[in-house]
C-alpha cells in the first residue's frame, strides 16, 4: 500500500509514543486536514494518535543515533529484545539453530518485547519484505542490512499485536520502514568513524537526489557502507575462551593433538600430548600409564587446552552496497501509478578458529572421524599399533587435534537482495464520501551464497591416516601427520582441505486490493473502514555443499531443505465513533478489526481485534486494545532437514553435582569418572510439516497526560507524560525444548519425556541428542512504558528538549507442554540473551541558532547468570546465589554536536559524535558462548566509538 503523509505528521518527535490530545483536537477540527495512514490501522484518518501504540524514530533521530544500520537502531529503543547484529560472530561457533533458519551469519535483525525475531512483522511502505537467506538454511525473519539506511524517512514501531490488521508474525508488533518519496535537491552525505582503539573503522557514503512535476515525481538513493572487522584477540575480555579462567575451558583439540587412548599391547590407559618442539615424536610403551614420562610425550591437563577465542571477531566485517528508485506518475486528477524498486549487496564475513578434528567416539562428530582407525603402518603413528575408535579391537577414545597449519574458518557471504513493487492508489466518491483504493504488486528475492574456506573432508581424514595401502590406491592421497604441532603439510592440506560452498534464497510474491473511506456521518463523526484482500506466496530453498550432502564435511552437518506456501486474507477494518463533545468525552471512538487467512499448509485463521480511543479532555487521552493474533510456521520451520547445532552444553554427569546424580548417571550408562571432552554437543535439528500455528492473546492499555499549566509558559512550552500497560499470552510456541534444560531434566528425573532422543555411547559421550521443533508450552509477558517527553521555550540562548522512555518487563514465563518453567525471565542471562528488569533511553538535546548538541544515555538494569563451567574460579561472583554471577547495571552515554549552515552550497551539515563517550565497559558474562560479554543487549568490550559526518544538499 502507498501512503502519504503531511508536515503535520513529519513533525512528531522521534521518541514521543503519544501525541498530545489538545493538538489532536485542534487538527480534528481543521478543515481539509489530509487523511493519512498510521501504522496500527488500515483506515485513512486525520487523527494520528490512534488505538495503539506507535513509536516513531525520524530522521532527526536516526541522524542523532550515529549509527548506520537500522537493525542496530532499533535494536537501542527500550521495547527491543535480544536479536541478532552484526556482534554475532556465529558461522563455525554455533551451528544451525532448530528452526531451520540457519545461523544468519551477516545479518541485523528485531525482537520486540522479548518474544523473537519471528514475532516481529517487518514492513517497507505497508508492504512485507522479504525474509532472509545467508545460505545456512532458509531464514523466517527479515534483515534489515537489506534495507538501505539512506532511502528512510522514518521508522514507525507498533509495539502491540496486529495480526487482524497485517496478518501472520505481528504478534509482538509491527516495524513499518517509511521511505523517502520525493526531493527537489540533490544530497550527499559522507560518515567515517571508529573505535578510539583504531580499529572497526566505519565509512558510509549516501547519494540522492529528486524531482517533481505536474504529473511527475521521482527518488533516487544509492549507498555504500563499509564496516570492518575487530579481532577477538585485540580485547583483553574476548582474548580467553572464558573471562577469568585463563585455557582452563579451553577446547581439548589442541595443536600439538591430544590422544586418550588404551595400548593393546600393556592395557594402559593413557591421555598423552606429544612435547613442544618435537617433530617426530617417539612412544616408550614400558612407561605404561605413568605421567612421570622419559620419551617425547606428556600427560594432557588443563594448561595444554586451546584458546580458540583469539581466532574469533568481536565484530564482523560488512559491506553494503544499494540502489533504489521510487516514480509516481499522475494518470488523472484522482489517479496515480508508483513504482520502487531495490538492489542491496552485502558481503560480510564471520570467523572461527581453525577446524578441530574429534576422532573417536569420545567427541562424536560424523561418521568418518567417528569410525576412522589411524593405521599402524601410517608413516606418522609413533604407537607402533592401530588406533581404532570402534569394532573389534576398539582402543581409541578420543584423537583431538586443532590444525593451525590451515588457518581459521573463514565464512564468506554475499548476498543479493531485489525487490520491485508498482501499483495504482486513487479516489472516488460514493455517497458523497471519499473512498481511497489502491492496487499493489511486489516481487522480492533475497539470495545468498557462503564460501567456507578452512573446513576438512572427513573421509579424505580417514583415508590419510588409515592403512597406507588404501591411501596408495588414491593418487592425490597424501599420508597425514596429527603428531606433533606444525606437522602437516601443505601437500597433506591440499588433500584433505576443500572450499565449501552453499546457498540458499527467499521468495516472496505479493498482490493486495485495499479500500478506505467513510461509509456514513453519525452523530459523533464518521463511521469508517477498510477492507482489502492479500495474497501471498513463500518459496525458499538452501542448497548446501554436495560435500555436506554426501556426509564427509568435517563440520556442522546438513541437508537440503526446499518449500513453499502460500495464503489468501480478507480482511475488514471498522472505526465507529460513539460520542464527541459530550461530558467527559470529547471524542470516544471504538475501532474493530479481523482478518481471515487461508494456508495453503495449516488451513485457516480468523483473528479479531477491538480497541478504544477516549479523549476525555483536551488534557486526557486514554485508550486500549485486545487484540488475537497468530503466527504460521514458516518454510524452514516446516520443511527443514536435519541439520546439527553445535550446542555449548555442560554434560551433569562429567563431575556431578551430587550422589543422586551420579546414580542417574550410571543408569544412563556413563561409567564413574566421566570428563566431557568438548563443550560443544551436536544437537541435531529439524522441521516439522505437523506444525500448527501459534496463537496470541494481546492487551494494552495506555494514558497520555499533557496539563495545561505546562503548555506555552515561561518555563516549559509543552509537556507530554504517557503511561502504557501491556500483556501478550502466547499458546503453541514452535520450539524446540532447550537443549541445556532438557539434559539437565533428563538425568534429574530419568524421565522418558527429556531422554527420548538422547543417546550416549560406550564412553559415557552423548552420540545422538536429536532436538525437533514441537508446538510446545506457551510465553507469557507484561509489562510498563513510561514516557516524559518535554520542550521549553525558545529564548535567546538557545532551546532545550528533553525525551525520557522507560521500559519495565513486569513478567515473562516460559512453560513447556509439560509444565515445566524453562530458565528465561525476567532478570536472567541465559543463551546468550538476557531480559533486563528496567529499559531506560534518556535524550537531552539543545538548540542554538547553527548549532545542536545532544546527549543520550542508555540504562539497563541488572542481570543474573549461572556461572557454569566457571563456578569454581573467583570471577564468579556466587552473588546472590552460590554458582551465580551478576551483570550489573549498565549505563552508555552519547553525545553529538553538529552545525548547519546555507551559507555554503544550498545547506551544509556538519556533526561530531562519539557513542560511548566515557568508554564504559559490558558487564561480564560467563555463560555467554563467545567474547566474554552479551552482544544482544551491551555494547561491545572497548566500544567507545567516533564518528564524523558531513551533509550536502546541492
Amino acid at each position: 500500500m502507498r501512503t502519504t503523509y503531511t508536515k503535520l505528521s513529519l513533525a512528531i518527535t522521534s521518541t514521543l509514543l503519544f501525541n498530545a490530545p489538545q493538538v489532536l483536537a485542534q487538527q480534528a477540527e481543521t478543515a481539509n486536514v489530509e487523511r493519512i495512514e498510521v501504522t496500527g490501522s488500515r483506515i485513512k484518518q486525520t487523527e494520528l494518535e490512534g488505538k495503539s501504540p506507535v513509536q516513531i524514530l525520524d530522521r532527526d533521530f536516526i541522524d542523532r543515533s550515529g549509527l548506520s544500520s537500522i537493525g542496530d537502531i532499533i535494536q537501542n529503543i527500550t521495547a527491543s529484545g535480544s536479536a541478532l547484529n552484526t556482534k554475532f560472530n556465529s558461522s563455525g561457533n554455533f551451528g544451525f539453530p532448530p528452526d531451520g533458519g540457519g545461523v544468519g551469519a551477516g545479518a541485523t535483525t528485531v525482537d520486540l518485547r522479548h518474544l523473537g525475531a519471528k514475532r516481529v512483522l517487518v514492513l517497507v511502505d505497508g508492504i512485507r519484505w522479504v525474509n532472509e537467506s545467508s545460505a545456512s538454511g532458509v531464514g523466517g525473519v527479515v534483515d534489515l542490512n537489506t534495507i538501505p539506511l539512506a532511502i528512510v524517512e522514518r521508522i514507525e514501531v507498533l509495539e502491540d499485536g496486529a495480526s487482524s490488521i497485517y496478518g501472520s508474525d505481528a504478534i509482538a508488533g509491527v516495524v513499518n520502514i517509511i521511505t523517502r518519496k520525493t526531493d527537489d535537491k540533490a544530497r550527499f552525505t559522507s560518515r567515517v568513524g571508529q573505535f578510539t582503539k583504531g580499529d572497526g573503522k566505519n565509512m558510509d557514503f549516501e547519494l540522492s537526489f529528486g524531482g517533481s512535476n505536474d504529473k511527475h515525481s521521482y527518488f533516487i538513493a544509492a549507498s555504500y557502507n563499509e564496516q570492518e572487522e575487530v579481532n577477538a584477540s585485540d580485547r583483553s575480555r574476548s582474548s580467553v575462551p572464558v573471562p577469568g579462567t585463563g585455557v582452563a575451558l579451553g577446547s581439548s583439540a589442541i595443536p600439538a593433538g591430544r590422544f586418550l587412548f588404551t595400548d593393546p599391547n600393556t592395557g594402559a590407559n593413557l591421555d598423552l600430548v606429544p612435547n613442544a618442539g618435537i617433530s617426530n615424536p617417539q612412544y616408550d610403551p614400558a612407561l605404561g600409564a605413568s605421567c612421570n614420562r622419559t620419551d617425547d610425550f606428556h600427560c594432557f591437563t588443563n594448561d595444554d587446552r586451546f584458546n580458540f577465542a583469539t581466532y574469533n571477531l568481536l565484530q564482523t566485517p560488512n559491506k553494503r552496497m544499494s540502489l533504489y528508485t521510487q516514480q509516481t506518475y499522475q494518470l488523472a486528477d484522482d489517479t496515480s501509478w508508483y513504482l520502487r524498486a531495490l538492489y542491496n549487496q552485502r558481503n560480510s564475513v564471520n570467523q572461527a578458529a581453525p577446524e578441530p578434528f574429534f576422532i573417536g567416539t569420545a567427541a562424536p562428530t560424523n561418521f568418518w572421524a567417528d569410525n576412522i582407525t589411524i593405521a599402524a603402518d601410517n608413516p606418522y603413528n609413533p604407537f607402533g599399533f592401530d588406533l581404532i575408535s570402534t569394532g573389534p579391537g576398539a582402543n581409541l577414545a578420543l584423537a583431538g587435534r586443532r590444525p593451525l597449519e590451515g588457518g581459521p574458518r573463514r565464512f564468506e557471504q554475499k548476498v543479493d537482495t531485489f525487490y520491485i513493487a508498482t501499483g495504482m492508489e486513487g479516489q472516488f466518491t460514493a455517497s458523497g464520501q471519499p473512498i481511497y483504493w489502491d492496487i499493489n504488486a511486489a516481487y522480492s528475492t533475497n539470495r545468498a551464497r557462503q564460501d567456507n574456506y578452512g573446513s576438512y573432508n572427513a573421509r579424505r581424514l580417514s583415508t590419510a591416516l588409515g592403512p597406507l595401502a588404501t591411501c596408495q590406491a588414491d593418487p592425490n592421497c597424501v599420508p597425514l601427520d596429527i603428531f606433533g604441532e606444525g606437522s602437516i603439510t601443505a601437500a597433506m592440506l591440499n588433500y584433505i582441505q576443500p572450499i565449501v560452498r552453499d546457498s540458499s534464497e527467499n521468495k516472496l510474491s505479493l498482490y493486495s486490493v485495499n479500500l478506505t473511506g467513510d461509509i456514513i456521518e453519525l452523530p459523533a463523526g464518521p463511521l469508517s473502514f477498510a477492507s482489502g484482500w492479500e495474497f501471498r506466496k513463500y518459496t525458499g530453498e538452501y542448497n548446501p555443499d554436495g560435500l555436506t550432502v554426501s556426509g564427509e564435511y568435517n563440520g556442522v552437518v546438513s541437508l537440503p531443505t526446499s518449500g513453499s506456501l502460500d495464503v489468501n486474507e480478507l480482511y475488514l477494518e471498522l472505526s465507529v465513533p460513539l460520542l464527541r463533545d459530550a461530558a467527559l468525552a470529547e471524542q470516544l471512538d471504538l475501532s474493530l478489526a479481523t482478518r481471515y487467512s487461508d494456508y495453503s499448509t495449516f488451513g485457516s485463521e480468523t483473528t479479531s481485534k477491538v480497541g478504544i480511543r477516549w479523549l476525555l479532555s483536551d488534557e486526557m487521552l486514554l485508550r486500549g486494545s485486545w487484540s488475537e493474533g497468530f503466527r504460521a510456521p514458516n518454510i524452514g520451520e516446516l520443511f527443514g532437514s536435519a541439520s546439527g547445532f553445535d550446542a555449548v552444553i555442560a554434560d551433569p554427569c562429567s563431575n556431578p553435582a551430587n550422589n543422586t546424580i551420579t546414580a542417574n548417571c550410571s543408569t544412563l550408562g556413563v561409567p564413574v569418572g566421566y570428563q566431557q571432552p568438548n563443550p560443544q554437543i551436536g544437537v541435531i535439528t529439524g522441521g516439522n510439516r505437523n506444525l500448527e500455528p501459534e496463537t496470541s492473546t494481546s492487551y494494552n492499555l495506555g494514558a497520555v497526560y499533557s496539563p495545561q499549566f505546562a503548555a506555552q509558559q515561561s518555563w516549559s512550552e509543552r509537556l507530554d507524560i504517557g503511561v502504557s500497560w501491556y500483556q501478550h499470552e502466547l499458546k503453541g510456541a514452535i520450539q524446540a525444548l532447550d537443549a541445556q534444560t532438557q539434559l539437565n531434566l533428563c538425568v534429574q528425573t530419568l524421565s522418558n519425556t527429556f531422554c527420548n532422543g538422547i543417546s550416549r555411547n560406550n564412553l559415557g559421550a552423548i552420540n545422538s541428542f536429536n532436538n525437533v521443533l514441537t508446538n510446545i508450552g506457551q510465553i507469557e509477558t507484561s509489562g510498563f512504558d513510561f514516557d516524559i517527553n518535554w520542550l521549553l521555550p525558545a529564548a535567546e540562548h538557545g532551546q532545550f528538549s528533553v525525551n525520557w522512555r522507560t521500559t519495565y518487563v513486569e513478567d515473562y514465563k516460559v512453560l513447556d507442554a509439560n509444565g515445566v518453567r524453562q530458565p528465561k525471565t525476567v532478570g536472567i542471562e541465559v543463551n546468550n540473551s538476557g531480559i533486563p528488569e528496567w529499559s531506560s533511553n534518556l535524550a537531552a538535546n539543545y538548540n542554538f541558532e547553527a548549532w545542536r548538541v545532544s546527549w543520550t544515555m542508555r540504562y539497563t538494569s541488572e542481570l543474573i547468570e549461572e556461572c557454569g563451567g566457571a563456578a569454581s574460579f573467583a570471577i564468579c561472583g556466587n552473588t546472590p546465589l552460590v554458582g551465580s554471577n551478576k551483570l550489573g547495571s549498565t549505563t552508555f552515554h552519547d553525545v553529538q554536536l553538529s552545525w548547519t549552515t546555507d551559507a555554503m552550497f544550498s545547506g551544509l551539515q556538519l556533526s561530531l559524535g562519539i557513542n560511548n563517550v566515557f568508554g564504559k565497559e559490558p558487564p561480564v558474562c560467563l555463560s555467554c558462548s563467545l567474547n566474554g560479554y552479551d552482544p544482544s543487549t551491551y555494547d561491545m568490550p572497548g566500544s567507545r566509538f567516533w564518528y564524523l559526518r558531513a551533509s550536502i544538499t546541492l
